[in-house]
């Protein structure tokens, strides 16, 4: 077995058994897109995974809800307002403030992305309320296929599957349903890293430049996306010509993406960095390195009462440790440093402790220990297993959507 531009080449999957330490690591040298995922029945089955995981998840929602609450309301909660008023009415000309004249929070939070394709949306005569649960449906899907074939490129299609089906029913996977943008924000993350690790460096930079318009969050995909880049420019597998630096344009046509749309609000609003200051108003998000999350993991492990705050912590700090495996059995350093740098955006912000188990649905990297273990297994204890963290997953989406009365 050979190391190679920091990745580890050799048969089959590169895992060699469980006390291999290249037991996470992943492929360079990927066959063709549907050969390695099993044609289009490979496809057809990501599609009905998530299908059927959804199915389950909002059947629980509906046996949950609340009398007087309709599914559709639940759907359309929180956030998904935002989208929707930015959809129909625009980006506003300049801070809002409250009754009281404090700053408060206003669309320009909301990245652009998302409520464009909305807006297309409406143009095939749906509503926009409609348009956004749709376009969010039809983005989940996609991003459950993607991930599928970012796992079956890594490692092989049982990795694959098992991947799939831990992203579909992660706690909080409820949000693949909502009109949230982590549905189109994660297609074109899973895309951007499964066309870098193939070499396709148009697609990777334009799904990288999406995923930068769709969520903060894509500012860390797009420095993936760059080490994508490095890590072919250094290996020389390059062509000749125009085409030769390829990779570093798509690269640097992703890092654009976040820059250019906080310098757009800073000109409309007039100050630089009125992006911050809307997010701190409208959401108390700000960068405090951590603080705020280490005083919540600390006062809720010692004294916290509560299903909610108890399991977010217990969840924080089985992501920490699910990441900690994963660098530790050299997963792509491309999906390692998207990963790394989306926890420190989920660890490093201070806000509602409440949203942080939907924060990490983005994160994937947390997942491939699960999915290379269960894909590792016997096919009876990995079924079991993964049928547990499903129910787990699947019903604790539907309780904090339903039951539990703050924001997601």
């Amino acid at each position: 077995m050979a190391v190679e531009g920091g990745l580890v080449s050799g048969p089959a999957s590169g895992l060699r058994g469980p006390g291999s330490r290249d037991r996470l690591a992943a492929r360079p040298a990927p066959p063709p897109l549907f050969a390695a995922a099993g044609g289009w029945a490979g496809v057809g089955s990501a599609l009905a995974v998530f299908a059927s995981t959804r199915a389950l998840q909002l059947a629980l929602v509906l046996w949950m809800l609340p009398a007087g609450r309709g599914l559709r309301d639940a759907l359309l909660a929180w956030d998904a307002g935002w989208f929707v008023r930015v959809a129909t009415e625009g980006y506003p000309v300049g801070y809002a403030y409250d009754e009281t004249g404090e700053l408060t929070g206003n669309g320009f939070a909301f990245f652009p992305l998302y409520p464009m394709l909305i807006r297309v949306g409406t143009l095939t005569g749906l509503a926009p309320s409609d348009a956004a649960i749709a376009v969010a449906w039809l983005a989940s899907a996609a991003a459950a296929v993607l991930v599928y074939l970012l796992g079956t490129s890594l490692y092989d299609r049982r990795v694959g599957h098992a991947l799939l089906v831990l992203f579909c029913t992660q706690p909080m996977s409820v949000v693949l349903s909502l009109a949230y943008s982590e549905g189109p924000f994660l297609a074109f993350v899973a895309g951007m890293l499964l066309a870098a690790h193939r070499g396709a460096w148009p697609a990777a930079g334009a799904l990288g430049l999406a995923a930068a318009l769709t969520r903060p969050t894509g500012a860390a995909a797009a420095v993936a996306l760059a080490v994508a880049a490095a890590l072919a420019l250094r290996r020389g597998h390059r062509p000749v010509g125009p085409r030769a630096w390829a990779p570093a344009l798509a690269a640097l046509v992703a890092l654009a993406g976040a820059p250019a749309y906080l310098l757009w609000v800073g000109l409309r609003v007039g100050e630089p960095d009125a992006w911050f200051h809307i997010q701190s108003a409208g959401w108390g998000t700000s960068f405090d390195f951590g603080a705020s999350v280490g005083e919540f993991l600390r006062d809720t492990l010692r004294a916290g009462e509560g299903f909610v705050p108890v399991s977010v912590a217990w969840l924080l700090i089985a992501a920490l440790v699910a990441a900690g495996v994963a660098l530790a059995g050299r997963v792509w350093p491309p999906l390692a440093v998207y990963g790394v740098l989306a926890l420190v955006l989920v660890f490093g912000q201070a806000g509602y402790y409440h949203s942080k188990p939907r924060l990490l649905v983005c994160v994937l990297l947390t997942l491939v220990p699960g999915a290379v273990a269960a894909a590792r297994a016997r096919p009876v204890t990995a079924a079991v297993a993964l049928s547990v963290f499903a129910a787990f997953g699947l019903w604790y989406g539907a309780y904090l959507l339903t039951v539990w009365p703050y924001t997601i």
